[in-house]
């Protein structure tokens, strides 16, 4: 039975639980666990990170800990009872894991930063370091310091780790969290702050320590042993900063004792911050231990000597910039003469180069510099590792900057500066050494008490080192003397003087001496300066040990007698320096009378009079003593030196206000608290503090008495201690009298205080004086007087200042100081006091407020205040709480949201620090706001609103709070990381709304309705819910969590308020229509469902308002429209929200009257928002440019055909131009600039800035964009749609007679035409891709395209990257169409295949002599239309001969828009799908191969071809095939009498067969003789071998002699001309009469692509271009006719390797094996290399895999007339003379009546400029001919659908439905008719006659080539009616294509007229040839200023 549990409520799970039994929960290690109830060693219960989820799980599983339970019983809470330290890293550690791992996830995938690499390292170190921490807090073995060390250390990491990873500040208080909750906002806030400051700018630190680390010294001339010494020295003061450090090294220039660090490692200590300037310096001396001179021999001389060796020098400056701890390498400098040894380092500070020299080359001294900040305390915890180690301390000279009670110290530092002595009968100098001795009273030498610096120990004894020969030598060497401060007195210095002999084996011989005491009689110490000693003589071997002897003697010459002329004249002297730094003997006289005054009581008055003159280091020394002196004195005789007295301990109390005193004032507490003991002391001190207040106003001069003031606080606490020991004394007597005086006293201050004075009066400054140091004095009043008596002093003695000060004047500031104090004070917290202080401190708070007077103080005050009043004040308290409360809102609550106003509303000052103070002072008014409001109740909201006497100063105020609100809600408000602190701010912005809506129903509606209020609390609203802060989804989910249980979602609060509210408005909701549409569908937009729920409905009610008031809801269509774009492209919205706003408005409409037109309203917005999803979702990083462009292009001509918003329209158009040109489609990018172009006219109109244009007339901004357009084709090599644009923009430049611009675009323009002719350009393969399947964006779902690929992309590499875009898409194994099932599956699939282009400019392609790199650009650009062959077998399959039932299925894919243009890709608008029977199959294969062999024998004729292996190669094909049975299999299919007598319809088509497989033999016979001729010996056994053959198969094909028809012209080429002829010198050998023969096609005939391997004659496809590299071929299947299905990418001659040209299916090359068409579908799937059914023998017209380059053979395009037409129908036309001059009409005598074609050379000369285009113009093209009757029907043409609005010309195209306009869209100012040109004439004009247009240009090749909609190459330039500019706008490069072949392109300016007028027979729309009148060109609109 399971039982609740009782005590086990919370555990920690153990281990995984998989939860695999019946009502199982699945347990991960380290779960958290609610427990709910037990049975039988189960529990039942739930996991904190779901616990929605409930089921049960075993005991064991599970680790109990202690909880805390809240709300016992159905809704119960479970807080764990451990530590929040704990608690905290718990769910941190959780928090950063997961993140941590994602950075895993970026530094390995995306291969980011180094940065990020680090950080997730060093996250990692942090984490496991946090866990070590963790475990030792739950160990609990720490002792109290330990655990709060290791507390510090976790918050410390804690806080470091959320900063890294830009997660939210933590408020902490003493290491634990704080609930925001159970303080007060403005604690919150300074916590918060406190935190933030921490972080940001750590304070500098006042104390610097120079660690040194001694490592070696690297010399060449080593080989003793060294001593060095370290100080630090003043460059500027010359003089050493500290003590030195001295470290022994041995021979090889390495400590001597390594392992001891402390002898190598010192710390220079207190460094103030003035000692690291540039002028400090390291100062490095090194002395060596051995002989006097370096070249002295070994044995000479046994004695060791000092000597001086070098000196290195390093600025400390230099650290301040280096690295943490570097390494230095300095340079050693010897001395050029010894003597200058003691100023060696000055001469290198100074650069003195003349003084010093470089001790050697290669000699350097390694050593570790590193400086490191804080005092030594705090060091020694961050380099514990450093103190542990061991390191010496090396002591600054004198005191540091802060000296520090406690601080033990006695060190006498003496420098043997230098000496004079006689040469004592020697010939030479003498070479003196120094021995010191310290010796005690006894005159026994002191052990260890001479030191040589740190590092090492002291020694009894020190020896100078030597200078060589000098009788006046300098040391300059310092020692330390540490002698304790007990041996001090009696204690001496003595000097011995040797000197050291180089001879006499090295003996040191003494000669004198010299000594000095280290105190005086009267107790002093040896003064510091320079002392110079005497030289007492002496011999040798006299006996100084009896120190007695000497020490009566003089020892300084200063001290001399008078009479004792001849110690004084003697030349022999030694000069010390001595410096004392002690905390316990002094040298000062004065101060020892003082301290002895009752032995010399005579003196009292001057030792008072001097102590003001006595340093205060002196004075702190002996403060305890000096103190004592006083109040002593004071006790005995306090009516003679009372006053005295007083003075003496104001000059101490204000000298502990230095702040290098200041700590000692805790000393001078001490001693009040524990050692004064002056009880009577209290009258005197009133007595005399009275009289010197009494005197303030009289007094000339005010110094003294502000002196005295300023010492007020420890006068008080004197006095107040004095009583205190008095009334324990005397059991409370004189209690009465005691207050009296005080009273008495504050009545003093009070008359004083109340004076009014001038500014600058010494008064007004003395009474600021007393109120800096007046709140100071209240705790001391607190321990004798009661809290409300204090108060009451403190409220008058502040009430009796002047009221009326002015604003300058500086008590103002002192006097708001003071305030602050009082509120900061012990006092103020108490309930009884804060009655009687808060009027007075609120009465000085406004006034300053209201006139924005120190607000810095202001909102310390105001915070302090605050800071008191908590929201959970116990029961017995919060009367008062709610009366202050009232008091502070009464007082304050408007004027401090002004200020908050104002501040705000300020610039910001310019400098640093103003401008953080300022940050500041917001943050802290704004906390008091919200602290003030918090603590408000309703009854206060009551009183606050009922205050107010009239509706303005409501609305004002509602105004003025909800302007404020706004204010905080900004993100600047606090910083990024705050979110503790603005949660807690909307939490209470939400509680007053929530009161305020109230106040705005009952008084702003129905008649007193205020549109401001509203708007400002709608507004408010709004942005509340958008806050960044509030957007639960993007927290973790235990943040996400923990704000929901505190605070819950405010957004859904907010919402249901914003809807109450709204349904309140009733018809004042039209004053909100459309302003607030945009606004709440910005909120409905947050991924909150109650919140769409709640909102979404009040669109509904928008329209229905809407509808009431116009009759329609265009207004909201508009701005729902205008504001979706923006705010999705802001990432807001989703998937589910297009769905929930269209169920709900569709549901929420059903029933109205308007419900049609709503239903079409949220269908637009519905389709719109899929569309602004898609492109969301494309343009994230890391998506792929190809989804980017498609989607963009979808979104554009959404916006362009639906929606009408050209604005919109236009940007997109410039986002898909930035994408092109980041993917380097820079054809593309031009093509979608165009249609901005195409926007705009040559005017001078002036357009607004807009996107990166500036402002600029519209001619300007066209040119711009002409000149980038051309600059973008050039880049993509589509120089020919370049060219056009030139011209026009040449014709501009000419009208304008603008001459120098009108030059570079003709030199631009012949640039193109050179680029064309020699550069190389590759032609593109397309490819069929499929989409299918739901989870596709909207934009490609279940639609097919097709796709041209990038250069040199095959088909693999395309569906490589189809999937890489597609990573979750099936590429799809077969070719079908597919089912439903598949369209309708929640999945991608993708079906590709590659396609060929069918060119639709086929006249060019089909002309003899146009080069291949005209052709090129025409088989591949402004292709409309791609085809795809798939062979199957119908009916039953002959084995025998395959090719009886091989049919072929042919799908022609019509496209939206031509290729190439705005986009890679575009949609299949139209598919068609014919069968090609066996019959014209075999047709079809024959005419290419003949055709393929025609161009090879032409350019092997024209001498084209380097190399003759093509034709070779193709020769041995076709007749190796012939040979082995190849056409014979065509015999017996359709030449048998069976085959002639089922199909008779078929007999013109088997008539052609075999005229075909003649002319082929006669083809073959001619181009072996054309070999013959060319091949060279080595391949002549192979031409002998081809002849052989092909004698057989003219045998094997029964041919004898050909038939006349084909001996007539066996080789005539239909693209031959006579322009060719003469351009090409090759014979023409073609009969006349031959026309008739080759121009027969079949209907299914299309030109050859320069396809070897698409010949059917070879089963192998790839066998032809194998032989390119000498492989042979099986001539076995040659004539096969197996028809081999390729792909166009794997059959190109771009392909890698030539063995892959054919990709037919195995099964469908060489046997004839397959079985029906659903066994080839399958098998020929989804284009793997080899097995691809695409055209390989039936050839497309362009297949691109088969094109080559120029310079390959094989690759001229045959002549392919039209497969429509019969073979009579079609003749061959001449050529067309062009000239510069004009241009001639040509009759094609060769044309028949009914058909006619107009030649298209690519570029056509330009004809000299006419003058105005506007004169009438004549056709210049040649003759058009009417078309073929099932040419010329055209389909019906939709007129634009605003064509109505423009009244302009006739528009025959959508507007911009996916397509280029293809004239100026309906949006732009006009329409154009598409079909401008002049069409062929019918009946009424002969064929050779071109009608004339009046006042209009009639271009019959512009006709020509326009229809079905389609797009003309290269570029269509369309005829416009412009007023202003005679040369009109070109149009899209695309228009739709046309069936007929291309004429002639005009001339650009013969297109252009200021007026156009349709010929009827050239309007396709117009089939009864009746002109249509033109219409006007229409106003320009508004969005055209763009």
């Amino acid at each position: 039975m399971w039982i609740p549990t009782e005590h086990e409520k919370y555990g920690v799970v153990l281990a995984s639980f998989r939860g695999t039994v019946q009502h199982g929960l699945p347990l991960e290690i380290g779960d958290t666990v609610q427990l709910l109830e037990k049975c039988e060693g189960w529990y039942r219960g739930f996991v904190h990170k779901n616990p929605n989820a409930k089921g049960i799980f075993p005991c064991a599983y599970i680790h109990l800990k202690t909880a805390h339970i809240n709300n016992k019983g159905q809704f119960e809470t479970v807080i764990p009872t451990e530590d929040s330290v704990i608690t905290e890293m718990t769910s941190t550690l959780r928090d950063w894991g997961a993140m941590w791992k994602r950075l895993y996830v970026v530094k390995t995938v995306q291969h980011t930063h180094k940065n990020d690499g680090d950080l997730f390292h060093r996250l990692w170190h942090v984490m496991n370091e946090i866990l070590d921490l963790r475990r030792q807090v739950l160990v609990g073995h720490l002792t109290n310091d330990r655990m709060k060390d290791v507390k510090q250390h976790i918050t410390a990491r804690l806080d470091w780790g959320n900063e890294q990873l830009s997660l939210d500040l933590v408020p902490r208080r003493e290491f634990s969290m704080v609930d925001p909750d159970e303080i007060s906002v403005t604690e919150l806030f300074k916590l918060m702050e406190h935190r933030h400051r921490k972080k940001e700018t750590p304070v500098p630190a006042s104390t610097h320590h120079l660690f040194v680390h001694m490592k070696s010294l690297m010399s060449s001339n080593l080989g003793e042993e060294l001593e060095v010494f370290f100080h630090i020295y003043d460059g500027r003061e010359n003089r050493p900063l500290s003590e030195r450090f001295f470290v022994r090294l041995n021979k090889n220039g390495v400590p001597k004792s390594p392992e001891k660090t402390e002898r190598q490692c010192t710390l220079f200590v207190d460094l103030g911050s003035s000692d690291l300037r540039k002028d400090v310096y390291i100062v490095v001396h090194i002395m060596r231990i051995g002989r006097m001179g370096t070249g002295e021999k070994k044995n000479l001389c046994s004695v060791q000597y000092r000597r001086p060796f070098g000196c290195a020098v390093v600025s400390i400056a230099d650290l301040l910039t280096a690295d943490s701890k570097d390494d230095h390498l300095l340079k050693v400098y010897a001395c050029t003469t010894e003597s200058e040894w003691y100023q060696i380092h000055e001469n290198i500070i100074r650069k003195v180069n003349s003084r010093y020299n470089l001790s050697g080359s290669n000699t350097g001294l390694a050593v570790s510099l590193q400086l490191l900040h804080g005092d030594i305390e705090q060091l020694r915890r961050e380099y514990m590792v450093l103190f542990t180690r061991g390191v010496s301390i090396t002591k600054k000279l004198g005191f540091s900057d802060v000296i520090m009670p406690g601080e033990m110290r006695n060190d006498l530092y003496m420098t043997l500066e230098k000496g004079e002595f006689e040469k004592g009968g020697k010939s030479v100098a003498r070479n003196v050494e120094i021995t010191v001795y310290v010796l005690d009273i006894e005159g026994q030498v002191m052990k260890s008490y001479v030191a040589a610096g740190s590092g090492e120990p002291g020694g009894d004894v020190y020896h100078s080192f030597v200078l060589y020969h000098n009788n006046s030598p300098r040391w300059a060497e310092q020692i330390k003397l540490p002698i304790p401060v007990d041996m001090f007195r009696g204690s001496h210095v003595r000097f011995e003087f040797r000197h050291c002999s180089t001879k006499d084996k090295g003996e040191k011989k003494l000669f004198g001496y010299s000594f000095v005491h280290l105190m005086q009689e009267d107790g002093r110490t040896l003064p510091d300066g320079t002392h110079e000693l005497i030289i007492h003589k002496c011999e040798e071997n006299a006996n100084l040990q009896d120190s007695s002897c000497y020490l009566k003697l003089p020892f300084s010459k200063a001290n001399l007698p008078g009479n004792n002329q001849a110690v004084k004249g003697t030349k022999e002297s030694f000069w010390i320096t001595s410096f004392l730094c002690s905390t316990k003997l002094t040298q000062n006289g004065d101060m020892l009378d003082l301290l002895k005054w009752r032995a010399h009581p005579e003196r009292i008055n001057d030792s008072l009079s001097k102590l003001k003159e006595i340093d205060g280091s002196e004075i702190v020394k002996f403060l305890q003593d000096t103190l004592d002196t006083l109040f002593g004195i004071l006790d005995e005789s306090s009516q003679r030196y009372g006053l005295k007295v007083f003075d003496c301990l104001v000059h101490i109390i204000n000298l502990l206000q230095d702040s290098k005193f200041h700590h000692f004032k805790p000393v001078m507490d001490t001693y009040i608290e524990s050692h004064f003991a002056g009880a009577l002391s209290y009258r005197d001190l009133i007595k005399v503090l009275k009289w010197y207040v009494d005197r303030i106003i009289d007094a000339e001069h005010q110094d003294h008495i502000q002196q005295v003031l300023k010492a007020t606080e420890y006068i008080f606490k004197y006095i107040i201690q004095s009583r205190r020991l008095f009334a324990l004394a005397t059991g409370g007597q004189s209690e009465e009298e005691f207050r009296c005086c005080v009273h008495e006293l504050f009545m003093s201050i009070r008359f004083f205080l109340s004076q009014e004075n001038k500014i600058t009066s010494p008064v007004t400054q003395t009474q600021a004086v007393f109120l800096r140091t007046f709140p100071a004095v209240y705790g001391e009043l607190l321990k004798i007087f009661t809290v409300r008596e204090v108060a009451g002093f403190v409220r008058e003695t502040l009430g009796s200042l002047p009221a009326t000060a002015h604003a300058e004047c500086p008590l103002e500031a002192v006097k708001l100081h003071c305030i602050a104090r009082t509120v900061e004070s012990q006092l103020y917290t108490n309930t009884e006091s804060r009655c009687i202080l808060l009027p007075v401190v609120l009465r000085l708070l406004q006034a300053h407020m209201q006139e924005q007077r120190d607000l810095v103080m202001c909102a310390r005050i105001l915070t302090s205040m605050l800071s008191l009043i908590r929201k959970y004040d116990s029961v017995a308290t919060e009367p008062v709480v709610s009366e202050e409360v009232d008091l502070i809102v009464d007082s304050l609550l408007v004027v401090l949201m002004r200020t908050i106003l104002e501040i705000t509303n300020r610039p910001q000052p310019a400098g640093t620090n103003m401008r953080l103070q300022f940050q500041d002072i917001t943050g802290e008014f704004v906390a008091c706001l919200l602290a003030l409001l918090r603590q408000m109740s309703d009854k206060h909201y009551q009183q606050l609103l009922q205050a107010f006497t009239s509706k303005d100063d409501l609305r004002d105020f509602l105004l003025q709070i909800f302007t404020v609100f706004r204010i905080l809600i900004r993100p600047e408000m606090f910083p990024k990381d705050w979110t503790v602190m603005r949660l807690v701010t909307n939490n209470v912005i939400i509680t007053t709304v929530l009161y305020l809506s109230d106040a705005l129903r009952k008084n702003f509606l129905n008649d007193k309705f205020d549109y401001k209020v509203w708007d400002s609390y709608f507004y408010l609203s709004v942005i509340f819910i958008n806050q960044p802060c509030l957007q639960l989804e993007s927290f973790s989910p235990s943040k996400r969590k923990r704000v929901l249980e505190k605070y819950g979602d405010m957004r859904v609060m907010m919402g249901c308020e914003i809807y109450s509210m709204w349904q309140n408005l009733g018809e004042h909701k039209l004053n909100f229509i459309p302003a607030m549409i945009g606004p709440f569908l910005e909120v409905t937009l947050v991924p909150q469902p109650d919140l769409r729920n709640v909102m979404i409905p009040i669109f509904h009610d928008m329209m229905d308002w809407e509808q009431r008031r116009s009759g329609n809801f265009k207004q909201v269509e508009a701005k729902l429209i205008d504001k979706l774009d923006g705010l999705m492209s802001e990432g807001k919205g989703d998937e589910t929200y297009r769905e929930l706003f269209n169920s709900i408005l569709l549901k929420k409409i059903e029933r109205e009257t308007w419900r049609e037109s709503g239903i079409s309203l949220i269908a637009t917005v519905t389709r719109l928002m899929e569309r602004l999803l898609d492109y969301r979702d494309c343009m994230k990083l890391g998506e792929v440019d190809g989804k980017k462009i498609g989607c963009t292009v979808s979104l554009l001509n959404f916006y362009k055909t639906e929606l009408n918003k050209e604005e919109m329209y236009i940007r997109y158009i410039h986002k898909l131009h930035e994408l092109h040109l980041k993917a380097q489609n820079y054809t593309e990018a031009s093509y979608t600039l165009l249609l901005y172009d195409e926007l705009l006219e040559w005017s001078e109109r002036p357009l607004r800035e807009f996107l990166n244009y500036p402002m600029q007339s519209e001619w300007q901004r066209k040119e711009y964009l002409h000149l980038t357009i051309v600059q973008n084709f050039d880049r993509g090599k589509c120089w020919e749609n370049g060219i056009i644009l030139c011209r026009e923009l040449a014709d501009q430049y000419e009208s304008y007679y603008d001459y120098r611009n009108l030059s570079k675009m003709r030199m631009m323009e012949a640039s193109l035409y050179d680029k064309i002719m020699d550069q190389q350009r590759l032609e593109p393969e397309f490819f069929r891709v499929g989409f299918y399947g739901k989870k596709f964006p909207f934009f490609l779902r279940n639609k097919e395209f097709v796709c041209r690929g990038h250069d040199y992309e095959r088909l693999e590499a395309f569906q490589q990257r189809m999937l890489n875009e597609f990573p979750h898409a099936i590429a799809m194994q077969h070719v079908n169409q597919p089912d439903q099932t598949i369209y309708q599956a929640e999945a991608q699939y993708l079906q590709i295949y590659a396609v060929s282009p069918i060119p639709e400019n086929q006249d060019v392609l089909q002309r003899d002599g146009v080069p291949d790199n005209i052709k090129s650009f025409y088989k591949v650009n402004h292709i409309w239309r791609f085809r795809y062959d798939r062979p199957f077998h119908k009916g039953t399959k002959d084995k025998e001969n395959e090719f009886k039932s091989l049919w072929v299925e042919r799908t022609t894919l019509t496209l939206v828009q031509s290729l190439p243009g705005i986009s890679r890709w575009f949609e299949v608008e139209k598919r068609e799908l014919v069968e090609v029977s066996p019959l014209e199959n075999a047709i079809e294969v024959i005419e290419n191969k003949n055709l393929q062999l025609r161009t090879l024998i032409a350019q092997c004729q024209s001498r084209q071809m380097q190399n003759i292996n093509p034709l070779t190669m193709c020769l041995n094909g076709v007749i190796d095939a012939a040979v082995n049975g190849g056409l014979a299999r065509y015999q017996e299919a359709f030449f048998v009498k069976d085959y002639i007598v089922n199909h008779p319809e078929d007999g013109e088509k088997i008539g052609r067969l075999r005229e075909l497989m003649f002319e082929q033999a006669h083809i073959l016979e001619y181009g072996l003789a054309v070999h013959e001729k060319f091949v060279p010996q080595d391949m002549r056994p192979l031409h002998k071998k081809l002849v052989d053959q092909f004698h057989v198969m003219k045998s094997s094909l029964g041919i004898q002699e050909f038939p006349a028809y084909v001996r007539a012209s066996p080789v005539h080429f239909t693209n031959g001309s006579p322009r060719s002829s003469c351009r090409n010198s090759v014979p023409n050998i073609i009969s006349p009469d031959g026309a008739r023969v080759v121009a027969r096609r079949s209907p299914l005939t299309y030109p050859a692509v320069n396809r070897y391997s698409s010949s059917s004659l070879s089963s192998q496809a790839s066998n032809e271009v194998s032989n390119i590299t000498g492989q042979s071929e099986s001539s076995d299947e040659v004539f096969n006719m197996q028809p081999s299905p390729s792909t166009s990418s794997l059959s190109s001659n771009h392909s890698a390797s030539p063995n892959v040209t054919s990709s037919a299916p195995s099964s469908a090359r060489g046997s004839p094996q397959l079985q029906d068409k659903h066994k080839h579908s399958r098998e020929n799937s989804c284009l793997s290399s080899r097995e691809r059914p695409v055209s390989a023998i039936y050839p497309n017209p362009l297949d691109p895999a088969q094109r080559a380059t120029p310079h390959q053979i094989g690759d001229t395009t045959l002549p392919r007339s039209d497969p429509n037409l019969s073979a009579p129908d079609k003749v061959r036309p001449t050529f067309s003379s062009w000239s510069l001059d004009s241009v001639k009409e040509v009759n094609n005598t060769q044309f028949s009546d009914s058909v006619g074609k107009l030649l298209c050379p690519p570029v056509p000369p330009r004809p000299p400029y006419s003058g105005s285009s506007a004169k009438t113009m004549r056709s210049q093209s040649p003759v058009p001919t009417s078309r073929s009757p099932q040419k010329s029907s055209l389909p019906p043409f939709t007129p634009s659908p605003t064509e109505c609005q423009s009244a302009g010309l006739v528009s025959n195209s959508p507007v911009l439905s996916g397509s280029y306009s293809s004239g100026i869209s309906s949006m732009s100012r006009c329409s154009v008719s598409e079909a401008s040109g002049t069409e062929a004439t019918t009946g009424d004009h002969p064929a050779h006659q071109g009608p004339t247009m009046p006042n209009s240009v009639s271009s019959g090749s512009d006709e020509l080539i326009r229809r079905e909609n389609k797009t003309p190459p290269p570029y269509s330039v369309y005829e416009r009616t412009n007023p202003r500019r005679p040369v009109p706008l070109p149009h899209s490069l695309s228009i739709p294509p046309s069936v007929e072949p291309p004429a002639l392109p005009p001339k650009p300016h013969q297109q252009r007229t200021s007026s156009m007028k349709l010929d009827p027979a050239s309007d396709p729309r117009r089939a009864d040839g009746v002109p249509q009148v033109p219409r006007p060109r229409p106003l320009p609109r508004k969005v055209s200023q763009l």
